[in-house]
């Protein structure tokens, strides 16, 4: 039986690997892809349009919307003691420039701020401010609720804001009270800011 075991393995055919051709490439096929391909506009592909900023402003533009102060959010404040707790237009302008640094680089919020027109929003925040607190100024920009329409705001998000706003005032030297007074005219417009 051990002979046999030799023997038959010597008989067997043996049998050649297949060979394999290479693929056929259709002339309509085009180029093999070689890996140094141009990246993906996905901006193009999904049909996403980005405005140009004006050329003066640095903004983006956006549709048209009546102005008016009514859309502030809030009355402002009467006779000049608020503006000048604040610091008058350039001590207002300071505050909400400095809101918005520190909201930019709140891990809480950043990622709002990171798509958003940010000399729109540094214009009008001031705009609203400086109108509230009876500084001379007329806001021209949209309401809250247009404003804020399809951002997914959350009350975490605006208390984080609002935070960082106090955070800002303290730095400003702000008096307490005064501060207090603004975020009581601000507190009625989180039902338009807020979408959840």
């Amino acid at each position: 039986m051990m002979f046999l075991l030799p023997l038959l393995m010597a008989a067997a055919p043996v049998v050649e690997p297949p060979v394999v051709e290479p693929p056929v490439v259709e002339p309509s096929a085009g180029p093999a892809p070689t890996g140094t391909e141009a990246p993906v506009d996905w901006d193009k592909e999904f049909g996403v349009v980005r405005k140009e900023r004006d050329p003066v402003t640095g903004e983006i533009p956006i549709d048209p919307y009546v102005q008016s102060d009514a859309n502030a959010g809030a009355k402002p404040f009467t006779g000049e003691g608020m503006a000048r707790a604040f610091g008058g237009q350039a001590g207002i302008r300071r505050i909400t420039d400095r809101t918005l640094e520190l909201s930019e680089a709140d891990p809480r919020i950043k990622a709002i701020f990171e798509e958003h027109d940010m000399v729109r929003l540094r214009r009008t925040l001031f705009e609203q401010v400086c109108f509230i607190l009876n500084a001379g100024c007329s806001y021209s920009g949209r309401d809250m609720k247009a404003t804020h329409k399809g951002l997914g705001t959350t009350r975490a998000d605006l208390n984080a804001l609002v935070e960082n706003l106090q955070a800002a005032m303290r730095e400003a030297h702000v008096p307490f009270a005064a501060q207090n007074r603004l975020l009581a005219k601000l507190a009625p417009m989180d039902r338009d800011v807020t979408e959840r």
